[in-house]
């Protein structure tokens, strides 16, 4: 037996001793050295023999008798069974090493994961923390009952098709009333010329896989959206950005960038921007097109806060000024009703909306369905454009709450701008303080918002934070920011011993 049977246990082996056995008989049984009939010695022989417990080859027989190689008769002994009865029975292979999964991801799987972002998303959910960071509506002004009621009906009236699968480019009665929809904004488009989104952050991210291969170079604005950032680089693109003042995007200093680096796409928030709250102005929305054409650059035109406005009239698309097919066009339900519906729209020219469709039937075939019929009809109800109305005197008030909270107890050298549109205030800390810090001591008092340098390409923003307005009422608003002023004061009376005068008392001016 010795000769035949000769088996050894490793006891710095991660392997525990039992399935070390186990393994190893298994393999002198597949191997055919031990032939079917052979009996194993006992398990208080093998134990002594091995060195190791009884207990622990009892456990190594078990092992094998379950995966059906042995099987134990009272007055035999433990025997091994035929091998045609093993040979379709699944095991495991010894010594098998867990697999590196990153070893195996494609080399810009490192750019998919945002920390930033994956916080902002959590805190959402946190009933703890008073975060300025996310971009979201007020869950107070969601339109829940009508969307209940709407359903409801869907259901009664036995309109199953709500529930079934979807043409990928989407319910057709939402995009034609998307079609009028833009109309009114100026964009003269079709229905065919819509694609209905999973979010418009679907839309970046099928726009990527459409036109942006390792190495292509994309122009932003700078600051810019942080998820935007995320998709171009998570596609290998190259992102370069041009700088903004009051107006906007430096159009001046544009037209040397694409000239000398050619790229493959501008992409631009032009209305209310994210996070600036700035909107391009008449003159550098025509001057952009008219780079766009001279160079034959595609511009993407991200517009999700466009119907926030709060001041006038917003500002006309640049898909309402372009006249050759070189915009873009991306928006959202997500900031105007709710988030959680994942709704937003693609305009493009007929070309690109194909590929496009194509690109996202390999995605996820079609955005949901059940939510496409309940807005379409949400709105062919009018009852959109009556949300959008309460929501702009909501979001004016809000704002207002903001600054004036911030007036009466900022810090000398914060401040601020004051947005006509959108969610947020762009704000520049004092000399000293920066992003980070202020969000490690925020976060102490229970509070966040969203670092300065998150929007910014290749480093920069360390001295802005940007504060959304729109998610709390006017109470918590006021709490929050006194929690983020004291946070601030805290910091800059440990650096100077000194703390200063208010923000109102200092007579501070909005920023760019």
């Amino acid at each position: 037996m010795k000769n035949v049977m000769r088996i050894s246990v490793n006891r710095n082996s991660k392997i525990p001793v039992y399935l070390q056995i186990r393994n190893e008989i298994r393999e002198l049984i597949l191997s055919k050295v031990l032939e079917p009939g052979f009996r194993l010695p006992p398990e208080r022989k093998l134990a002594l023999t091995l060195g190791v417990n009884r207990s622990t080859v009892v456990n190594a027989y078990r092992e094998l008798e379950a995966d059906g190689f042995i099987e134990s008769h009272v007055g035999r002994g433990t025997i091994i069974k035929p091998l045609s009865s093993q040979e379709n029975t699944r095991t495991p292979f010894p010594d098998v090493q867990p697999l590196v999964w990153k070893d195996f991801y494609n080399r810009l799987s490192a750019q998919m994961y945002n920390p930033i972002l994956n916080s902002v998303l959590e805190q959402i959910v946190s009933e703890e923390i008073i975060s300025f960071a996310a971009g979201v509506p007020a869950y107070v002004s969601y339109p829940a009952q009508a969307f209940e009621r709407i359903f409801s009906e869907l259901m009664q009236n036995d309109q199953w098709h709500a529930l079934e699968y979807s043409a990928t480019a989407g319910h057709y009665p939402l995009r034609e009333y998307l079609s009028k929809f833009m109309r009114s904004r100026g964009i003269q488009t079709k229905p065919e010329n819509i694609l209905i989104l999973s979010g418009s952050q679907q839309g970046l991210d099928l726009v990527a896989k459409v036109f942006l291969e390792p190495g292509d170079t994309v122009v932003v604005e700078e600051p810019t959206y942080l998820g935007a950032i995320s998709v171009f680089q998570a596609a290998g693109a190259r992102v370069l950005s041009i700088p903004m003042d009051e107006e906007g995007m430096r159009t001046d200093m544009l037209e040397q960038v694409i000239s000398h680096h050619r790229p493959k796409l501008i992409y631009t928030l032009p209305t209310f921007q994210n996070p600036s709250g700035i909107s391009l102005s008449p003159e550098r929305r025509h001057a952009l097109l008219q780079l766009a054409y001279r160079y034959h650059v595609p511009i993407l035109e991200d517009d999700p806060y466009g119907e926030l406005y709060y001041e006038g009239e917003p500002p006309l698309p640049l898909k309402a000024m372009d006249r050759h097919d070189h915009v873009l066009y991306l928006s959202t339900f997500s900031k105007i009703l709710f988030p959680g519906l994942r709704l937003g729209w693609c305009v493009a020219p007929s070309a690109v909306i194909e590929q496009l469709t194509l690109a996202k039937q390999l995605v996820d075939l079609h955005a949901g369905t059940t939510a496409q019929w309940v807005m379409d009809r949400f709105c062919r109800q009018g009852l959109l454009e009556r949300h959008l109305a309460q929501v702009r005197k909501d979001y004016a008030q809000k704002r207002n709450t903001m600054i004036e909270a911030l007036e009466a107890c900022a810090p000398p050298g914060f401040v601020w701008n004051v947005p006509k549109g959108g969610f947020y205030l762009w704000c520049q800390l004092p000399v000293g303080v920066t992003a980070t810090s202020l969000l490690n001591k925020a976060s102490e008092k229970r509070v966040a918002f969203l670092p300065g340098n998150a929007c910014y390409v290749g480093g920069g923003g360390t001295d802005r934070i940007r504060l959304c307005f729109s998610r709390y009422t006017e109470e918590t608003i006021r709490e929050g920011i006194k929690r983020i002023c004291m946070a601030m004061k805290e910091i800059m009376v440990k650096q100077t011993g000194l703390e200063g005068k208010s923000g109102k008392e200092q007579g501070i001016k909005p920023i760019v």
